[in-house]
Order: C-alpha cells, then sequence, then structure tokens
C-alpha cells in the first residue's frame, strides 16, 4: 500500500522531520529505513545523541512499518522505547523497523535504532515497539454511539 515515492512526499510534508533532515532510504515487503545525518546541535549535555531524536526516528519509523500494511492515511498510537546504549560518536543514525502484525485498522511494528561509524560498524543504541491505526476511525465509532 506505500511505496517509496509516496512514503517521502508523507516524510516531506512533515516540518520537524525536514528540520532533522529525516530521508527514507528504503521501503519493502522487509521493512522501512528511516536515516538522519549526526550533528552536534542534535545532542545532549553529556554529548550523546539526545534521547528525543532517538525517539522521533523510532515513532516514525514504526508508523511507515504499519503503514505498509494500513496505507497512509495513519497515525501512531502509542510505542515504547528501550535505550540500550548512550549513541555516541557515529555519522549517521539509521532506525529499521518491521511489521510484526497488521488488522484492518490498526498494526504493530518493532524498530532497532542504530548508530553508524565512518568506517560503517552498527551499534543498536534502542529498540522500540509501536502500534498505528488509521487515522479517524476510532473517534467516529465514539461519536456514532
Amino acid at each position: 500500500m506505500m511505496d517509496l515515492d509516496l512514503a517521502r512526499t508523507v516524510l516531506d510534508a512533515q516540518p520537524f522531520s525536514r528540520m532533522l533532515g529525516a530521508r527514507l532510504t528504503h521501503i519493502g515487503d522487509d521493512g522501512v529505513t528511516l536515516a538522519v545525518d549526526v550533528r552536534d546541535d542534535l545532542r545532549q549535555q553529556y554529548g550523546y545523541i539526545h534521547g528525543g531524536v532517538l525517539s522521533y526516528l523510532a515513532d516514525n519509523a514504526l508508523t511507515y512499518a504499519a503503514a505498509l500494511a494500513l496505507g497512509p492515511d495513519i497515525v501512531t498510537s502509542g510505542f515504547s522505547i528501550e535505550y540500550l546504549s548512550p549513541a555516541r560518536g557515529g555519522r549517521e543514525l539509521v532506525a529499521h523497523a518491521t511489521l510484526v502484525h497488521a488488522g484492518r485498522t490498526k498494526a504493530v511494528a518493532r524498530c532497532d535504532i542504530s548508530v553508524i561509524d565512518d568506517d560503517g560498524t552498527r551499534r543498536v543504541v534502542a529498540a522500540a515497539q509501536g502500534t498505528s491505526m488509521v487515522r479517524g476511525r476510532g473517534s467516529q465509532t465514539a461519536v456514532q454511539r
């Protein structure tokens, strides 16, 4: 239901994603990959990449993975993230998410977020799982009751 061109159009419509310089590098049956270049303005006081940046990557990658089954008109209904190690150094942050299960209006996805070093070494720094749902369905049902 979602191809790379459509996914990139949706991402480009998000001002926050443009500000971060986020880009979709892959979308396919095996999941989606979202990347952000490491920059000093994304760090917190100890020099690590801020957890909010990692959460952004998880949120968007999980939702794009859900869109593989549900289509682009969806929103995140919730996600959890575990920070596994400090995201320090590196040239790029990469979030790869896969679809776990999808129904008609709701889908669950998983995501690993890694720091890619200059030599190509990948270190997983966070893991997330989340749920996305078709936009507007829940509120219509509640109003009809």
